[in-house]
C-alpha cells in the first residue's frame, strides 16, 4: 500500500459529508440514486453512476469527468496538503462506545485506505473469489479513463493474526487522535477518517503488509478494471504511471472479522409451485419449517413457500463442471447455480434472466410477488473459510454468491491520478 494525496470534500462547501457520499456503485438501486442526488447536487453518485443528458446518449463518462473537474475548480473537492495513508473506521454508536468487546450485532471495522500496487493476476498476492462480467469491467475502466481517478476503493481482507503492526497503528490513531472528518449515514453507521503522513509510520505499514496475501471482498469488477487500464497503458508504450496502482481499503480480518451476507435470486415467469414440482426429482421438497443443516433453499412467492433440501448426490455431482475441487462442488452456491437453476429449472444464472437482491429475503419475496409468476430463491451465506479455501485454490465461487460488509462508503476520499 502506497501513500497518495487524497481528494476530499471541502468542509463548509457541501450540506454535509453524509449527504454527498454514497454506498458502492453496484448496490445502489435507481430510487436510492434519486434520493442521493436530491440530498445534495454534489453527491458522489453523480460521478460513479453518471446519467445520460437528454439528447446526448453515450456521453456519461465525459459528463462524470466534466463534473469532477468543475467540482475541483470550484473547490468543492480539494486535495490534501500531503500524501498519506488513511485510517478508516466504520462503527455503530453502540460499538463506538463499547469498543471491541461489544456484541457482534453491532459494527466496528477499521482499516487502511491507500494506493494498492497492481501485480499480475497469477502472482497470488491479491486473490479474487468471484468471476467478473466483461461489460461492467469495461464500464468501470472507461469511467477511470475519462475521470483520470479512482473514485471509490475496493475492499480487501488479509489475515493479520496476532494483531499486525498495521492494525496496531490504525487502532492507535483511531483511539488517540481527532479524525479529519466524521459523518453518520442513514444506516446509523458512523464513518471516521484520519490521515497517516509520518514517513516512519508509512514505512512500518509497508514492511508489515509486503509479505501478506489479500482476498478481494468487494470490488472484483473494479480490480479487473484496474488491471485492464494498466494493460492498455502498457500496450500504448507507457511503462509506469498512476495506473500502476488502484484505490483500496485493506482490513485485517483477524482483528475485524467481516460480515458475509446472503445474496438471493428472483426468477420472473417461474411460479413457486412449478419450481418446487420440477425440483422434486433432485431435492427433498417439503413445507416449512426448514430442515436443519446442509444445503437448502427456500423458494417463495405469491403466498407459497417450499423448502428444497438434501440434493441428490449423484445428480449434484453430474451437474458440476469438470475440474472443480470437492470444496467448490460442495458449496451451496454451486449447487444452486449448476444443479437447481441450470439443470433442474433450465434457467441461466445471469443478469438477463435473474434479478439479484442483497441480504433482504423479505424484499426478494416482495419482488417475486410483483413479477407475475415470479419465484424468490432465498439462499444462505457462504462461510469465510469456504471462500478463502476456494480462492486460495485458484478457483472462483459462482457469481453473486457473497456480500461482504460493511462496505466502504464512497466519496470519503478520491484518488486523482494528477495527485499521484
Amino acid at each position: 500500500m502506497a501513500p497518495f494525496r487524497g481528494v476530499r470534500y471541502a468542509a463548509g462547501r457541501v450540506s454535509g459529508l453524509a449527504e454527498v457520499t454514497s454506498p458502492p456503485y453496484d448496490v445502489i438501486a435507481h430510487d436510492i440514486e434519486d434520493q442521493l442526488i436530491a440530498a445534495d447536487p454534489h453527491n458522489v453518485v453523480r460521478l460513479i453512476l453518471p446519467r445520460s443528458a437528454a439528447g446526448r446518449p453515450g456521453e456519461i463518462y465525459r459528463d462524470a469527468a466534466r463534473a469532477l473537474q468543475e467540482w475541483q475548480a470550484e473547490r468543492i473537492l480539494v486535495p490534501d496538503p500531503a500524501p498519506g495513508l488513511y485510517v478508516y473506521e466504520q462503527a455503530t454508536a453502540d460499538q463506538a462506545a463499547a469498543g471491541q468487546d461489544a456484541q457482534p450485532s453491532v459494527i466496528l471495522q477499521r482499516g487502511l485506505i491507500g494506493a494498492l500496487r497492481l501485480v499480475p493476476s497469477d502472482a497470488g498476492v491479491v486473490l479474487p473469489h468471484e468471476d467478473v462480467v466483461p461489460g461492467p469491467v469495461r464500464g468501470r475502466r472507461q469511467l477511470m479513463e475519462a475521470t483520470q481517478a479512482n473514485l471509490e476503493p475496493i475492499f480487501l481482507l488479509y489475515d493479520g493474526s496476532h494483531r499486525s503492526a498495521a492494525t496496531r497503528l490504525a487502532d492507535d490513531v483511531a483511539t488517540a487522535t481527532k479524525p479529519l472528518v466524521e459523518a453518520v449515514t442513514e444506516d446509523a453507521v458512523r464513518h471516521r477518517l484520519w490521515a497517516l503522513t509520518d514517513p516512519a509510520e508509512i514505512a512500518a505499514v509497508a514492511a508489515d503488509l509486503a509479505p501478506r496475501q489479500a482476498l478481494i471482498a468487494d470490488g472484483h469488477h473494479r480490480y479487473a478494471a484496474y488491471l485492464q487500464l494498466q494493460g492498455r497503458r502498457r500496450d500504448a508504450g507507457e511503462r509506469h504511471g498512476p495506473w500502476d496502482y488502484g484505490l483500496a481499503l485493506l482490513v485485517d480480518s483477524a482483528a475485524y472479522p467481516p460480515r458475509i451476507g446472503a445474496i438471493h435470486r428472483v426468477i420472473p415467469r417461474l411460479a413457486p409451485a412449478t419450481a418446487a414440482g420440477l425440483a422434486k426429482g433432485a431435492f427433498c421438497v417439503q413445507p416449512l419449517p426448514a430442515a436443519d443443516g446442509g444445503v437448502a433453499f427456500l423458494v417463495a412467492g405469491g403466498g407459497e413457500a417450499y423448502l428444497l433440501s438434501e440434493p441428490d448426490p449423484a445428480q449434484a455431482e453430474a451437474a458440476m463442471p469438470p475440474g472443480r475441487s470437492p470444496r467448490w462442488r460442495g458449496l451451496a452456491a454451486s449447487v444452486l447455480q449448476e444443479l437447481l437453476m441450470s439443470r433442474v429449472w433450465g434457467v441461466s444464472d445471469d443478469e438477463r434472466s435473474v434479478r439479484i437482491v442483497h441480504h433482504d429475503a423479505a424484499a426478494a419475496i416482495r419482488l417475486a410477488d410483483a413479477a407475475p409468476g415470479g419465484t424468490a430463491v432465498i439462499c444462505t451465506a457462504l462461510s469465510a473459510a469456504d471462500i478463502y479455501a476456494v480462492a486460495a485454490n485458484g478457483e472462483r465461487v459462482p457469481r453473486k454468491s457473497t456480500s461482504f460488509g460493511p462496505k466502504p462508503r464512497t466519496g470519503l476520499v478520491i484518488r486523482a491520478f494528477a495527485q499521484g
